[in-house]
């Protein structure tokens, strides 16, 4: 099955994946500030946004679905940015098909293994009794009892869809997500490398990358640049956009 995608924009393709609980429409800004001078393919990944739901979710079929968009577009050597999960896509994809993009970008993520950690917003997802919720205000309450930060929950309840007759669902596949989480979590083959160019974007206030991360990073991408944006946190593209972007279009020219 196709992936749901957004494109706009002229040039070299660019083609752009979101992380864990979020779509698309979370790029179109970063997008449209890059779409004139490149072809962008803002995807959503599969249990997200508007495509396909699968008991499947794991980094070995994410490949296998952007290798296909990829050969259904008939795109030729496009850069890769990736977000979070959408980060360890591009990097799982990058050391098993290194001919088939010319950069990568990864934003704050490291190709290593992480403990789980969404367990609290899993819960507090589920808290929400989807099948009563009257309105995205009784869900943000519900909510907050998991997640007292407003920005977060804000972003999770994007992924609240309402139906023709005033219900509610879930546009994520909240179920399999759940089941799944542990696969998420997991870190690349360290007997892979990619050797063309990768770039690292990450936020001073994130805990994603820090500093015993960069051997892994060099074993498995030699030809890598590190750049932490200060004052950012995990989404360092959405909290500090202008610099976020003068860091891609520098490493895309270059």
């Amino acid at each position: 099955m196709e992936l749901f995608y957004r494109q706009l924009g002229n040039g070299k393709p660019l083609i752009i994946l979101h992380g864990l609980f979020g779509s698309s429409d979370n790029w179109m800004t970063i997008a449209r500030a890059l779409a004139e001078k490149y072809q962008l393919f803002i995807l959503d990944q599969r249990n997200h946004g508007q495509s396909f739901h699968s008991e499947e979710f794991n980094y070995k079929v994410m490949v296998a679905d952007l290798m296909n968009f990829i050969k259904m577009h008939s795109i030729i050597n496009p850069y890769i940015m990736g977000h979070s999960m959408g980060g360890k896509v591009g990097m799982q994809f990058a050391v098993r098909n290194p001919d088939f993009l010319d950069k990568l970008v990864v934003v704050d993520i490291a190709p290593k293994t992480y403990e789980v950690h969404h367990d609290v917003i899993l819960e507090g997802l589920q808290s929400i009794n989807i099948d009563s919720l009257k309105s995205r205000s009784e869900a943000d309450k519900a909510l907050a009892a998991y997640v007292p930060q407003v920005l977060v929950r804000n972003f999770l309840l994007k992924n609240l869809a309402r139906n023709p007759e005033g219900t509610y669902r879930w546009k994520i596949n909240l179920k399999v997500i759940a089941e799944n989480i542990e696969g998420i979590a997991e870190g690349l083959d360290e007997n892979f490398a990619f050797y063309k160019p990768a770039l690292f974007i990450d936020g001073e206030k994130s805990t994603y990358i820090n500093k015993d991360d960069l051997k892994l990073i060099d074993k498995i991408f030699p030809d890598n640049q590190v750049i932490t944006v200060g004052d950012a946190g995990h989404w360092v593209h959405a909290e500090k956009t202008e610099k976020f972007l003068d860091i891609v279009k520098k490493f895309l020219i270059e």
